[in-house]
């Protein structure tokens, strides 16, 4: 996991897709990324990994668990404005940690 901003963004090559660093890192063997399409706040990206990783810590699947987490933040006063959390959009492998 990186978090860091606008991890999903690329340069479209005529031909070749588009090269960014989601394509670095299932070249490197990546099986999931969790990438983020635009600047984000500090603290709601903090708050939103913690609550990440605790449900794929519970064993939920990679995609559900974001989901899950994103739907908790629309709910919440503080971080309920989609600049918080819509930005994290998952590629890759959806299952839990445990049935890699």
């Amino acid at each position: 996991m990186l978090s860091a901003c606008e991890t999903g963004l690329g340069n479209v090559k005529t031909g070749d897709g588009v090269y960014g660093l989601r394509r670095a890192l299932v070249i490197a063997g990546s099986q999931s990324q969790l990438l983020s399409l635009w600047l984000v706040a500090d603290d709601g990206t903090k708050d939103l990994m913690v609550e990440y990783y605790q449900k794929i810590k519970a064993g939920k699947g990679r995609h559900e668990a974001l989901r899950e987490v994103q739907l908790e933040f629309l709910k919440s006063s503080k971080y309920q404005h989609p600049y918080y959390w819509a930005s994290f959009i998952p590629s890759g492998n959806w299952r839990s940690m445990a049935n890699r």
